[in-house]
């Protein structure tokens, strides 16, 4: 018998890992993320939807937590956002739709705070990310940065995509230096205490 690409899956079934593309543009942010089978990469998309009320929705089947997350990461991005360039007056009739795509798959967790609050900044700045770059770490309400689980997945995940830069929480700074050097060459890693750190590298 003999192995081909065609034949392959019949032998050893479906790949684990979904065939993953990075998404760019304005409002758009590579976030990564733990599952069960490992990292993987967790796009997030912002877009406003119209001017005639403020608020934020939310979708992508995400969990209790991740919820609360997209709303401290909106709160954040509209009482300080004066300070990152963007008009005050934007927000005050914004109607925002965040969203985490693929959504019939179920996602949880804090871990992409500072990636949704990135998506909210540039959509309202009209300024695209900085490209081939992906990020984790929960925020807070004054913009700290916390740790995050799962960081040589993660890691795993970001050199799997090809993405080049990596921001996670300096609270995570030796999980990352406990990594094998296979697993981390060819990747510029930043470390953030707070979310400036993160805005100045991005933009």
């Amino acid at each position: 018998t003999y192995y081909t690409n065609k034949n392959l899956a019949e032998f050893v079934g479906q790949p684990i890992f979904r065939n993953e593309s990075l998404l760019r543009g304005v409002g758009v942010v590579t976030g990564l993320a733990w599952t069960a089978m490992g990292g993987a990469t967790l796009p997030i998309e912002a877009t406003r939807v119209h001017t005639k009320n403020r608020g934020i929705k939310i979708t992508g089947k995400l969990g209790d937590v991740m919820k609360e997350s997209a709303n401290i990461a909106y709160s954040f991005a509209t009482a300080n956002a004066e300070a990152y360039g963007v008009d005050a007056e934007y927000f005050l009739d914004a109607y925002l739709h965040l969203h985490v795509p693929e959504g019939a798959t179920p996602k949880d967790g804090p871990s992409a705070g500072i990636t949704m609050t990135t998506a909210i900044l540039s959509l309202a700045k009209n300024v695209a990310p900085k490209r081939n770059i992906a990020m984790t770490g929960e925020i807070t309400l004054t913009g700290k940065v916390l740790a995050v689980g799962g960081i040589r997945e993660k890691i795993i995940a970001a050199r799997r995509l090809g993405i080049k830069e990596v921001i996670l929480p300096d609270a995570n700074r030796r999980d990352y230096e406990e990594l094998p050097e296979h697993v981390t060459e060819c990747l510029t890693v930043h470390f953030a205490q707070t979310y400036p750190d993160v805005y100045d590298i991005v933009f």
